[in-house]
């Protein structure tokens, strides 16, 4: 157990804590950045120069008190706007639990980053000013935070003081948003009223909203339960990099390194290798250097295999017991994230896991109406910060797990192959049947699939 010295220290001993990632979401002006600032303040959390830094561009400001959105916003455009644009990643500790934070931006043209910020984290924060309650934005961000399956979901009515602590102000919006993220999907809401500029409920409880009963942000925080049991699904294991020594010592040694995705790996066990579909059994597993029986994600090792198989990056070792399916017709969810549109017919490279493709965008099926979850259908375009379904050609086959199953090896990234901008983050759902056919008519250019 941590002992009093070792907290007071600052030192938080992580085989007695679990870690939790999560991401702050909002409108403009809704008080994430202060809400991140209180939240690292008031549990001690920041540095002494930090917060003199703080305490004295507040001053040169005319500002009675620290400005704590400033212990986030570093980007000095930022700070002369007073707004967030990039993610801002935080982390600290308490002695309950560990925390990695990305702070995200509000703006309607900075959504993109929060799917940056949220595409791994456990929780979500989504803040609402008080005033203005659940707005298109919000929306947006919930329906951002359902796609990447984010578990838990914390609905943060900020800028209560500004309302008069009015417990019907925060019940008609919590109704609301709940109603409205559950429809979507999202397994648990938890809702919050806050002042992050005044303190209440951030990390001590509000002496002014007696009629609440529930969490502070940190308690809820420190308490919401947490898996990162990734050996509870299917083995995964990319190839990153063939490791192929050929001194006089190892004259024969043959290595497939890259990280395991999720799953269990065993010496002995028999694997398939995909796309190919080629099989062989595991001789051996090295990790940092050392031979091991089993190894477990998300470590990063070397399989060895019994038999002389052509495998190369890209390619991914799964259990011959449970393969994904391999598909060249890739039906998912994106959420467009690049300023230039995503129509139908474009030419893009679809990157999944270690592997790049080629693709081809052959139809958008429909996109997201956030106001109603209605389907636009054939909308022909995606622009920025839009949410649509899309079918994807690709040259090779893939071995793709649906996304509800694993967020590692269930997503992808559109690329613009002409100058490598990421185009779109996609969620792959149901595949179409791979075709009968095995080669790829292709045309000068490779893209005719």
């Amino acid at each position: 157990m941590t002992s009093t010295t070792d907290q007071v220290a600052g030192f938080v001993d992580p085989s007695v804590t679990t870690l939790l990632r999560f991401a702050t979401a909002g409108s403009v002006d809704d008080g994430k950045s202060t809400l991140v600032g209180r939240l690292l303040h008031d549990s001690k959390s920041v540095l002494t120069d930090q917060l003199e830094a703080v305490e004295a561009v507040s001053a040169q400001r005319g500002q009675d008190a620290p400005d704590l959105a400033l212990l986030t916003d570093g980007l000095r455009a930022e700070r002369e706007q007073g707004i967030t644009i990039d993610v801002a990643y935080r982390y600290f500790a308490t002695a309950r639990r560990r925390f990695i934070l990305a702070d995200t931006p509000g703006h309607v043209q900075y959504t993109r980053n929060m799917v940056t910020g949220a595409s791994t984290a456990d929780l979500a924060v989504v803040l609402v000013d008080a005033r203005n309650g659940v707005i298109e934005q919000t929306r947006r961000h919930a329906a951002v935070a359902a796609l990447l399956r984010v578990p838990h979901v914390v609905l943060a009515v900020n800028k209560m003081d500004l309302v008069g602590y009015e417990e019907k102000v925060f019940a008609a919006i919590a109704e609301e948003f709940t109603a409205y993220a559950s429809d979507l999907g999202v397994p648990e809401i938890t809702a919050i009223p806050i002042s992050a500029l005044a303190g209440d409920n951030v990390v001590e409880p509000s002496a002014h909203m007696d009629w609440y009963g529930g969490p502070t942000v940190l308690e809820h925080l420190e308490t919401v339960p947490v898996s990162h049991d990734l050996t509870a699904c299917p083995a995964r294991f990319p190839v990153q990099y063939v490791i192929r020594p050929q001194t006089a010592e190892h004259p024969d040694y043959r290595g497939y390194a890259g990280q395991i995705a999720s799953g269990v790996l065993r010496v002995g066990e028999a694997v398939t290798v995909l796309p190919s579909g080629r099989t062989s059994v595991i001789e051996g597993i090295d990790a940092l250097g050392e031979g091991v029986d089993i190894a477990w994600a998300p470590q990063s090792v070397t399989l060895r295999l019994a038999d002389d198989i052509d495998i190369s990056r890209g390619d991914l070792i799964a259990p011959s017991s449970n393969p994904p399916a391999t598909t060249q017709d890739v039906v998912a969810t994106v959420c467009h994230v690049a300023d230039q549109p995503l129509a139908v017919g474009a030419r893009v490279l679809l990157k999944h896991t270690t592997r790049t493709v080629k693709a081809i965008v052959k139809e958008i099926p429909s996109r997201l109406t956030l106001d109603d979850l209605s389907q636009h259908p054939d909308p022909g375009q995606l622009v920025a910060n839009d949410i649509g379904r899309v079918v994807v050609r690709t040259a090779e086959p893939l071995a793709l797990d649906a996304y509800a199953d694993s967020r590692r090896t269930g997503s992808f990234l559109l690329i613009d192959p002409a100058d490598g901008t990421t185009l779109a983050a996609g969620m792959a759902g149901e595949s179409f049947a791979s075709q009968a056919r095995t080669t790829v008519q292709a045309d000068e250019e490779g893209w005719d699939f």
